[in-house]
Order: C-alpha cells, then structure tokens, then sequence
C-alpha cells in the first residue's frame, strides 16, 4: 500500500458516521487480509440467463402442464443421484431464426463440476437490462450502493496494483458505486481489449528508438517538479482532489505497474504474426501457453481473450476481483463447411447474448449457457493448477458469481419446442466456489409454474412462501467472501457460506 492510500483511509477513518465495516478502516486488518485474500470473478450472463433453462431443468412428467411451461422432454435431462441440479443436452438445425446447427452437452461440464455448485433462488426488481445488472452487483443498492467488486478489492486489494479490473464495458454489470469513501484504488478499470491493453502498462517499453530508463525518469522529474507547477492550469487548481489524484497515480502506483514487469506478465499473444513483441523488445507472458490452451480463441473471440486475461490478473495478484462475460455483439466462427446457413457450432454469441431469447428461446438459452459453462470450466482448471503459496491452491479462495439481470417468462405455446420469451423477474443465480455449500440448492423450482421460491436465509431450508430479495443473495456472497459487513444493515444469510 502506498503512503497515499493509508492517507486517505486514516482520513476516511476520521469520518464519522458512515456506517462502514470497522475492517475496512482499519489498516492493519487491512493489510493482513491483503496477504490472505479472497478473489472473486463476476461472470456477466448478459441478456437475461433463465435458470431453468441451465442447472434447474424441469422434466415434463414433474408438471402437471408439460405442454405449456417451459420443460424438457425427460429424455433430455441428465440427473445425478443425490445432487438437485440437471443438464439438457441438446441439439438443432437452427438457433431460432438463425441458420446455424448447434450441438452442447453441459451433462459433461455438470458432471465434473457440480461439486462446487450453488444455485440461489431469487426474484429480482427490474426488467430493464442496465437497472438490472447494476442491481446484480449492488443487492439493489443494499449498502449505501457499494459494488460486489469494490468491496472485494478495498478489503482485500489494498497492496494489489490494479485491484478491480473489468474486462467488459457498457454494461450495468461494470457500474462504478455511488458511495463517495469507496477508496480511489478500489474503484473500476475498465479494459476495453484485452490483446492489446497490456502495452498500456509502462510508459517507456515497446517503442523502436524510446527513452532509456534514466532518460524518462529524468523528464518525468522535470515534467512533475519544473514544468507543471509553473502552468497556469496547475496553480489554478493545484488544492483540487482530483488533480492530486491523477498526480499521484503517475507516481508510485505507476512505478510498481512498471517495476512488476506487467506489459509482458500479462501479454497474451505470442511473439509473432500481428504482435512482432520482440521487434520491440517485448515478449509473451511466461504464463501464455497455458492459457492459450485453455482459450484458444484468444484472438478472435472476445470472450475467450477476457477469461485468459481474468486469469493472469489474479495468478500474478494483479486484480482481487474481475468482471467479464459476452456482450451483446454476433461473434461467430468463420470458415468451416455448411450446406444451408453457418456450419455447425459456428456461432458462439447469438445477437444479445441471452435477451436473443427473444426470437429463439430454447436454442438461444442452450448456446449461450454452454459458452459461459466452458469459460468456468477452463478458469477453474487454471486456478486448481495454480500454487498459492501455501500449500493451497488459487481456486480454494475464489468465487466465480455468474450474475445475470432476471428470468424469462416461463410458459410457452402449447407443444411449441421453441418460441420467444420475454423478461421475468423470477429467476436464480449460480455461484461456483469452495467457498459456499456445494452441490447444493437453495429454494426450489414449482415444475406446475416454473416458477423459483426462496428459502431460510440461516438454514437453507426451502420455503415455497417465500422469496429471495437482491439484498440477501448481495449480503450472502459478502458473506462467503468473508467480508465484515458490521454496520451494514445487510441481512445474515449463513445458508450461502461452507461450513
């Protein structure tokens, strides 16, 4: 932590009244919680993820009206004795009005992975996309409209150098929070390509004929010490807050970006081709191959470059919470044989990502959820195989929260084995950690509606009378990411955390 930051927090510590958790002020609980962090990974779900469409399938001899909810031919659906959670494998000819044939087996991702598995229930506040997913990552604004991401990074990423990094934008999923004595450091990054934002990251290296080290220290001493302060633009606002900030940003903070070798730790694209890094002096992160392994569309899918970079940012301690996920861009594979529209599997992002439900429900739920199930797969591989340090792995302290804005209407035409849906508050989340119960259900899905119900917040029984509000599922995460939340106001929801 830089002396500027401890600054601030004594002087946010002097404040009185703000109703924070008494270890976000102190600085040795911070400090030492650096050093035993907790790390958290926002996977957007953008458009709308109907969770009956992913883990809490319905088959249709559980309904007493199989023609009209949405269920699956039980045929379809994958169980596992003893685990509450389903997988539909499922192929077509088309993805709604698209003419692309697609073909995803998530039994094979549920199959490894449901241990570590919580489902959710809840009923959202908002219909609309960008009200929505802000609500996603602030519990509706339940503590003083702090998000998910800030508060990890401010308890946990006071020594990282670049604590709360998104990786997508445009999105209410990457909303920054509305409480003013959220600490500078703690607040978002927005990196809007992924391939090419590591060059940002010194201001000397990867320029043919570029200053030497001495010389650059050299003019950014005079830049800061002779020049500036004799402008009239600084001797107007040198008392401004922002602009001491911005100052300081470009001093010790920028130096150990730069001291921590990042524009080459976390390079994605191997020397060569359109990224001639040693003709520059550069080279590809040591870490490269194995994440060029696991996403190997890096360079033409957006998604994949995301989940590569999520990855190096927490492995090199970089980041303590990432936010990526699809946008509401097409992305398809080009190439590759077809006799009447896109070949098979061609198309990794329908239009709007999930809201494509629109137009094709059934096969736009499918794709989509088999695209995010593969960025989970491969992150969790990743981190399992990565050290810690202390004998423990980085997945042991991680939490993947796959956050989406609501549900889909749940009825459709009678028969109909795809169709259109709209937006419905009724839905759930999943969260994949050691950190919370695993292959476990919290709540409970009606197979006559198809609609979610809620369950006690401490126990975890499920309640068909009740449902979970944003505040509880945004308190809960908090909770199994053992943040104090002491002074809060936030409820207990013990039910969300491993014993």
């Amino acid at each position: 932590m830089t002396q500027s930051r401890r600054d601030m927090l004594r002087q946010l510590a002097a404040l009185a009244g703000v109703g924070a958790g008494a270890s976000l002020f102190n600085l040795e609980a911070i400090g030492q919680e650096a050093k035993d962090p907790r790390f958290l990974i926002v996977l957007c779900a953008s458009g709308g993820g109907s969770i009956i469409d992913g883990p809490l399938a319905l088959r249709e001899s559980e309904s007493a009206n199989p023609s009209t909810v949405n269920c699956f031919p039980d045929s379809l659906v994958t169980g596992w004795s003893g685990s509450p959670f389903r997988a539909v494998d499922l192929s077509s000819d088309a993805i709604g009005p698209i003419p692309a044939p697609f073909s995803v087996k998530p039994s094979d991702f549920f199959g490894r992975r449901r241990e570590d598995l919580m489902v959710a229930t809840l009923t959202g506040t908002s219909v609309n996309h960008q009200v929505a997913q802000r609500r996603s990552i602030t519990g509706n604004e339940a503590w003083r409209g702090r998000t998910l991401q800030e508060l990890v990074a401010w308890q946990y990423g006071a020594d990282a150098p670049i604590p709360n990094v998104h990786l997508v934008a445009g999105m209410g999923f990457n909303d920054s929070g509305t409480d003013a004595t959220v600490p500078t450091y703690a607040r978002r990054q927005i990196v809007a390509d992924p391939l090419v934002w590591p060059l940002s990251l010194d201001g000397g290296r990867g320029v043919q004929g570029g200053l030497s080290p001495e010389v650059l220290a050299a003019v950014r001493g005079h830049r800061d010490n002779q020049f500036e302060p004799k402008t009239r633009f600084d001797q107007i606002f040198k008392s401004s807050p922002r602009l001491a900030e911005w100052k300081n940003l470009r001093g010790a903070p920028q130096a150990k970006i730069e001291e921590l070798d990042l524009i080459t730790r976390l390079m994605l694209a191997p020397d060569g081709g359109n990224f001639p890094l040693g003709e520059y002096g550069l080279g590809s992160s040591p870490s490269g191959d194995a994440v060029r392994a696991v996403f190997p569309d890096y360079a033409t899918d957006p998604l994949h470059a995301q989940a590569a970079l999520a990855f190096l940012l927490l492995k090199y301690r970089v980041s303590v919470s990432v936010t990526l996920g699809p946008n509401f861009s097409f992305v398809f594979k080009e190439g590759g044989e077809a006799t009447n529209g896109l070949p098979e599997n061609s198309v990794l992002n329908p239009p709007l990502a999930f809201d494509f439900s629109h137009q094709g429900h059934r096969a736009g739920q499918a794709v989509v959820w088999s695209r995010l199930y593969q960025i989970i797969d491969g992150l969790m591989t990743l981190l399992k195989a990565e050290d810690f340090g202390d004998g423990t792995s980085f997945w042991d302290r991680t939490m993947i929260y796959v956050a989406t804005e609501f549900g889909r209407e749940k009825t459709r035409p009678s028969g109909a084995q795809e169709w259109g849906t709209g937006h419905d508050l009724n839905n759930g989340v999943m969260v994949f950690s050691p950190l919370v119960p695993g292959d476990t259900l919290l709540g409970g899905v009606d197979p006559d509606t198809g609609l979610t119900y809620g369950f006690d917040p401490v126990t975890g029984d499920p309640d068909p009378g009740r449902e979970t509000a944003e505040a509880e599922i945004f308190a809960g995460l908090l909770g199994a990411l053992d943040i104090d939340t002491s002074g809060s106001g936030l409820p207990s929801v013990p039910a969300m955390r491993r014993a």
